[in-house]
């Protein structure tokens, strides 16, 4: 392979080889399913979803496990809050999280393990680790475990900093800690929390601290040693230094390999539910071509920040300019397949240069470049009438598939023929509720009522208004 990739534990540009030859293994840390997904989530998501495309074009099998944080803090708070159960309200976004990937045409996971589906493995991690001397029982009884970071001198390796000028570990209460900057293992349960959500351990009954997680569930599915470990660069510590030392200090060697995308900013500032600048997948999707989101989100290199304003919505800036990026594609390959040319062969100089570009640290603004290019090229031909067109086409294809706004591909011929019969429904349905206006004024509710509910049964919401009944597809 010629493949090259920026480690972030080396903070250089290395060669990559996988561990077993014609193999990747991922691992990427998914989302805590705590509310709806936005922007600056589903980045990491649309970037590793090209690695995955270009290493599966390179002739690689790829296994990616992405987790789902399904029980925290926040999600115990915000479940209490909304007046649910905990683990309803976790999947009530869990799925939004899903239906994110799809909207922006992310391929699954190979395997999506929850948090509270792996609690055994976790009890026989942090076991080995208090076996070693890396961790200790809280001597107050709460039932917390903490891992011991002065125990291991290698802490900090990962994000370049050192021990002594770290802020202290806020994860966990304090009062059982030998040093502030100890990490939770795993909480113990406190009064007033759902039982529901603590498990029975040898130290006592409590739930998995967020670090913990991941190294159990990497290490069950992708063994002791993987090739790379992804997510945001947020999470590059304390998250992702705290999985590598607890990971480590058992013995583990853990990820060869580990990437970081940078963040989608508002104003300046990392997008943050917290903070409440968010743009969720869910609504800017409905405002702009899915496709031209994507392309907003991989044009960029995937350590460069991304400055998303609302000016993006309200004055259709930079996403609009992603619409007419994703239109000039769509007009080539369109006018090629019109003219016959589609039978064509994936090569020429600028297949070489968007293949270098990806196989340079995933360099997509250079394979940006490089199929637009090709566009521009195609575009030439078939206005010359040249033999070339074809090859064009070919090439555009295979470059939009690697990036996945192929318009051809999934999801997206689907969600094509869907639009096509919107009008189609809308018709029917308009007939329909003319019928029903009938039924109601002429007081024949039970006619009304059957039509209401035959429409219902189909998945729509009718809203009647003062100006006549309105449909609506109900989400799922």
């Amino acid at each position: 392979m010629t493949l090259r990739l920026y480690n972030t534990a080396t903070r250089t540009v290395e060669p990559f080889q996988p561990l077993v030859p014609g193999k990747v293994s991922i691992y990427h840390c998914g989302l805590t399913v705590q509310a709806s997904p936005h922007l600056g989530h589903i980045r990491k998501e649309v970037v590793f979803d090209v690695l995955r495309r270009w290493l599966t074009h390179s002739g690689l099998e790829v296994t990616v496990v992405a987790n789902v944080t399904d029980i925290d803090d926040k999600i115990l708070a915000k479940s209490a809050e909304a007046g649910v159960e905990w683990f309803a309200h976790a999947y009530r976004y869990e799925r939004e999280l899903h239906d994110a990937y799809a909207a922006l045409g992310c391929l699954p996971p190979t395997y999506e393990p929850r948090a509270t589906g792996h609690i055994p493995e976790m009890i026989e991690l942090m076991a080995a680790l208090i076996e070693r001397g890396h961790a200790y029982v809280a001597p107050d009884g709460s039932g917390d475990v903490y891992f011991d970071v002065r125990s291991w001198p290698r802490y900090g390796e990962l994000s370049g900093q050192r021990l002594d000028e770290m802020a202290p570990a806020e994860d966990a209460d304090p009062r059982g800690k030998r040093d502030p900057r100890d990490f939770a293992l795993w909480k113990g349960r406190k009064e007033g929390e759902p039982l529901t959500a603590s498990w029975p351990t040898p130290w006592g009954r409590g739930r998995p601290g967020w670090h913990l997680e991941c190294s159990a569930m990497a290490g069950k599915y992708l063994g002791e040693v993987f090739d790379i470990h992804g997510g945001g660069i947020d999470l590059r510590f304390p998250h992702h230094e705290n999985e590598l030392a607890q990971s480590a200090a058992a013995g583990r060697g853990f990820a060869r390999v580990w990437m970081h995308n940078a963040w989608v900013t508002m104003a300046g500032e990392k997008m943050s539910k917290s903070l409440g600048n968010t743009a969720l997948v869910s609504e800017v999707t409905r405002l702009f071509d899915p496709r031209a989101v994507r392309f907003f989100l991989l044009a960029p290199h995937y350590r460069s920040q991304i400055e998303f304003s609302p000016a993006d919505v309200d004055s259709r800036g930079s996403l609009a300019e992603s619409e007419k990026s994703i239109q000039r594609i769509d007009a080539f390959l369109a006018s090629a397949k019109e003219h016959g040319h589609t039978d064509g062969t994936v090569g020429g100089p600028q297949w070489e240069a968007f293949a270098a570009a990806l196989d340079d640290d995933l360099a997509t603004p250079a394979a940006v470049a490089a199929l637009f290019d090709a566009v521009r090229a195609g575009n030439r031909a078939l206005a010359d009438h040249g033999t070339e067109a074809a090859d064009l086409y070919a090439t555009v294809a295979r470059m939009t598939t690697v990036l996945g706004i192929n318009p051809d591909d999934d999801p997206w011929v689907r969600d094509a023929a869907v639009d096509d019969l919107t009008p189609v429904v809308d018709q029917l349905v308009a007939t329909l509720l003319a019928e029903r206006a009938e039924a109601r004024a002429a007081k024949d509710w039970t006619r009304a009522d059957a039509i209401r509910d035959t429409l219902a049964h189909a998945g729509l919401t009718i809203t009647d208004t003062p100006d006549g009944a309105r449909w609506s597809l109900e989400k799922n």
